[in-house]
């Protein structure tokens, strides 16, 4: 059977009507590297399907969680696991032994920044390199790591046909970038439309056919490059909006205005305007490094992205903003800022999830603690975690910790905090997310 992809004509064999088949009668086995906040939620809706599914992490841990079915995702409730487990239709390993028997194969590994803000592919080459070494005719391999434009055609590719095979014709390779957003209760896996770009129309065919058993609506685009483009304009366009209304933050500061009043104004607008809101930073996995991840692509090809960058440093500047406030804040009450007692309420990146990575808090944490300041932190949803290299356990809010702290920091709006009790008696408040709807002279300060 013939198909055509940019304008030439190829092959495609018989090994891939049989891996059609297979997934059409959910008969194929899925593997999935990587079981945290996308790799598993994925595989337990490819299980609910009816599929085989075999998840594979290095982390023990993850793997006894699987098995043992006690869901360590927020999103999975551990009951799917038990019953997907009860049903052999989920397990889980830490070898990648199992990967030459998968018909279809997906990527769900990290994609951090090095320390000099450069993309760190060294997941992405581990797990293609092991995909490698049993890759075989009649399968299908998806990258869904966030990663720069190119990188299934370039990276990917070639470690996979270096082996005889032929993508398109032996097996199938695409790009579908993951769009999870932990925590939400409205959006998840399974009605989070699918982009999907294959190296060929056929590749795209067969995921968007595997990937439709278990998510409503697919969205198959021309290549795996745009595939990959997709999810950066996504996460960019966040990131330089955050950064506009950082910056409009800053601004109204300077003219004494109420930068969360003229929010609250500006989107009454029916047309034309979508609103942002200000904070400490940015934090998660995506919005923090994707816009880096195509700024350093292009600036390879000599082009510099500006607007990414201003807004990268925009929102880098939000923590120190942060720590300014809180010195002025006790400046006022003529207390220095070295050797007060700090109270940070908040380490997580975003309301009612127990997510750390790359949390802005963290960064507010070291800049206070620089200045002088004794930190302690309260999080329902983390219990401990490390600060400036010290081990901290996230302390009870009583009305005697409360006075005890010189000014207490709102860093994340979680719901289940008693937000009343820190009002009546924390000495003063810095609130970053406008939890306190009406600020208190003095005592409540707003961003």
């Amino acid at each position: 059977m013939k198909r055509r992809q940019h304008g030439k004509p190829y092959l495609t064999g018989p090994a891939l009507a049989q891996l059609a088949r297979r997934i059409h009668t959910r008969t194929a086995r899925v593997g999935v590297i990587g079981l945290g906040y996308v790799g598993l939620p994925l595989a337990v809706e490819f299980a609910k399907e009816g599929f085989r599914v075999t998840g594979i992490d290095l982390d023990a841990a993850r793997v006894r969680g699987v098995n043992r079915a006690r869901s360590y995702i927020l999103d999975v409730p551990s009951e799917d696991l038990r019953r997907l487990r009860k049903a052999r239709r989920l397990s889980a390993t830490t070898s990648f032994e199992p990967l030459g028997r998968q018909d279809a194969i997906i990527i769900c590994v990290p994609t951090p920044l090095r320390k000099t803000r450069e993309p760190d592919m060294s997941y992405i080459v581990s797990a293609t390199n092991e995909i490698a070494k049993r890759v075989r005719k009649g399968q299908l391999i998806v990258l869904e790591s966030t990663t720069y434009p190119g990188t299934t055609e370039e990276v990917v590719l070639p470690a996979l046909e270096a082996q005889g095979l032929k993508a398109g014709r032996d097996f199938c390779l695409a790009f579908s970038p993951e769009r999870i957003d932990p925590g939400n209760p409205t959006y998840q896996t399974r009605n989070i439309p699918k982009v999907i770009g294959g190296v060929t129309t056929r590749c795209t065919e067969l995921a968007s056919a595997l990937y439709g058993t278990a998510i409503q609506r697919m969205v198959p685009v021309s290549s795996s490059k745009a595939a990959e483009m997709v999810k950066l304009l996504e996460n960019t366009f966040r990131a330089v909006n955050i950064g506009l209304v950082n910056e409009i933050a800053l601004i109204c500061d300077r003219l004494g205005i109420n930068v969360w009043e003229v929010i609250d104004a500006a989107k009454t607008k029916p047309f034309g305007f979508m609103p942002f809101y200000p904070g400490p930073g940015t934090g998660g996995h995506c919005i923090p490094s994707d816009p880096v991840y195509l700024a350093w692509k292009v600036r390879v090809h000599g082009f510099e992205a500006r607007f990414i960058e201003l807004a990268t440093q925009i929102n880098g500047f939000m923590p120190e903003y942060v720590v300014q406030k809180v010195g002025r804040v006790l400046n006022d009450r003529r207390k220095a800022l070295k050797g007060a007692k700090v109270l940070l309420l908040g380490l997580a990146y975003k309301k009612d999830v127990g997510d750390i990575r790359d949390s802005p808090a963290f960064d507010v944490a070291r800049l206070v603690a620089e200045r002088g300041a004794v930190i302690s932190y309260h999080d329902p949803h983390v219990p401990s975690a490390e600060l400036n290299g010290r081990a901290y356990r996230s302390i009870r809010l009583t009305p005697a910790a409360l006075r005890g702290c010189d000014c207490a920091v709102v860093l994340t709006n979680h719901s289940n905090v008693d937000y009343g009790l820190i009002a009546r008696h924390a000495p003063a408040v810095v609130d970053t997310r406008n939890q306190y709807r009406q600020a208190s002279r003095g005592r409540i300060v707003k961003l």
